[in-house]
């Protein structure tokens, strides 16, 4: 049985991709975004395992890469909006490259404002829907070589709170993924292969993807995913900025992995 139409993005590979595997063996049919031409080598694999699957390649860093992916949708409903598109970027922030500093902003916030408040507002319209926002538990780390993604990932985890409480009174649920590192090109795009964190174990993206996906069914707040991420939100708590921060650079400064 169809349980309708689920939007996907960043869903070419990891986490993304395997959140799409989740809608697809629920019964979702697919409209999956990204924007790189892996897309449609992503849509080819979950066609083989038996998916109904449209596929967009569109820049979300962009207003016009998203409103080309709110004109793919047109006027059926979203049944699930699952929120993934993101990019990180390590490195001292003053020596980074300022274009790329900000697409990092560009996407993982001003995309997924853009697209929530266009899908939401639908939503809220029809009384229903779900919406799952990829945040991090970076969020709640003062990211010392990697200041502006962690503090992209902070604005994620707040805003899906804020949002999900906004809709409370609706049948329209928010939640937020958070997981630590996952086994994704995440680190080899970001330039974070001669990081501690970098050269780590990390989560399998499908074990991830499934935490996230149960968790947006059960129409929960959030899900911080993996024991040792558990235990790291609790001491970001406890710890002063200034630890937190000593801590978040002995993972992540450049060549030391």
């Amino acid at each position: 049985m169809s349980q309708g139409l689920a939007v996907v993005t960043g869903a070419s590979s990891g986490i993304g991709l395997e959140l799409a595997r989740c809608c697809a063996r629920d019964g979702y049919a697919l409209l999956i975004c990204s924007d790189t031409a892996e897309i449609e080598e992503a849509a080819e694999a979950l066609r083989a395992e038996g998916a109904k699957v449209e596929t967009l390649q569109a820049d979300l860093a962009t207003p016009d890469g998203v409103a080309r992916l709110i004109a793919a949708v047109g006027s059926r409903p979203v049944e699930a909006l699952l929120a993934n598109a993101g990019i990180g970027l390590g490195g001292a922030f003053l020596d980074q490259d300022l274009g790329r500093a900000l697409r990092v902003v560009q996407l993982n916030i001003e995309g997924t404002v853009r697209l929530v408040h266009h899908v939401g507002r639908r939503m809220r319209a029809r009384d229903r829907g779900r919406i799952l926002i990829t945040g991090s538990i970076a969020g709640f780390l003062p990211g010392s070589f990697q200041a502006v993604y962690n503090g992209t990932k902070a604005f994620l985890d707040n805003f899906s709170v804020g949002l999900r409480d906004e809709l409370r009174d609706s049948r329209v649920t928010v939640t937020c993924l958070m997981p630590g590192a996952t086994e994704t090109d995440f680190f080899e795009t970001a330039g974070m292969e001669d990081t501690k964190v970098g050269r780590a174990d990390k989560a399998d993206p499908a074990d991830v993807a499934r935490q996230g996906y149960a968790a947006m069914c059960e129409g929960e707040s959030g899900v911080v995913t993996g024991f040792m991420n558990k235990v790291r939100t609790v001491f970001s708590g406890l710890l002063p900025d200034t630890v937190l921060a000593e801590m978040h650079r002995r993972m992540a400064r450049p060549g030391e992995g």
